[in-house]
């Protein structure tokens, strides 16, 4: 694992211990796992984690409900994420991976917290060359111009996450020829929620959704 500079310690930490410590400096938020304690030895790397009970993560929970999750579960879930992306942002961390997987959820509450900042990068205001992460979830930019950025990427991250819990799939090639045209539709998903998600899965970055922008979308002012 790379180490990486820290505001406030002197010694470099290892990434996902540094990026973890620097997604919680400052006001902790619900939505992003703590971490309680660490220990960096020669042989190993040891973070203690809250463990929040009851909790499974977002993908095991899908499974549970047949794959996917309606609609009104799933914005709750989309307001608690895009938060927690804004914040880890701020404070200078790029997660790179979110996905169902690395979200645990309380299934009584539905309180969401992102956890695994071990794909992440610092934030930086040139490119980044070279993918971290999940393939799924890999923006088109990187495949069709070696370089991406950290806002419009996490902001495509956000768009796939939303079809694949309210659809129970990846986009087909279909789906996105749809998307790009933005003219995407799916059986029981309001014109909102589809609208959120082409306005996610834009191809050019430039013209994505912003991420600061996410939680005024139309779709937050509806169903709940």
């Amino acid at each position: 694992m790379p180490y990486i500079k820290v505001p406030g310690h002197p010694k470099r930490l290892p990434l996902e211990i540094g990026l973890t410590l620097m997604a919680n400096k400052g006001p902790s938020i619900p939505q992003i796992i703590q971490m309680l304690d660490w220990q960096d030895d020669t042989h190993q790397c040891i973070m203690v984690m809250e463990r929040p009970l009851p909790c499974m993560d977002m993908f095991s929970f899908m499974e549970l409900h047949g794959g996917s999750i309606n609609e009104a579960t799933a914005q709750h879930v989309m307001r608690q994420v895009v938060h927690a992306a804004n914040v880890c942002c701020e404070r200078g961390v790029f997660h790179r991976d979110i996905k169902p997987e690395n979200l645990l959820v309380n299934q009584d509450t539905m309180e969401v917290k992102l956890i695994d900042f071990g794909c992440g990068a610092l934030m930086k205001k040139s490119g980044f060359k070279v993918f971290s992460g999940t393939e799924g979830y890999c923006p088109p930019e990187a495949k069709y111009n070696g370089k991406y950025h950290a806002k419009p990427t996490t902001v495509w991250s956000l768009g796939i996450l939303l079809l694949v819990m309210v659809c129970g799939n990846y986009p087909t090639a279909e789906d996105l020829f749809l998307i790009y045209a933005n003219t995407w539709s799916s059986p029981g998903l309001s014109q909102e929620c589809c609208d959120m998600i082409c306005a996610c899965l834009h191809p050019q970055p430039q013209k994505r959704l912003g991420l600061q922008k996410m939680h005024l979308h139309d779709w937050f002012k509806v169903i709940e």
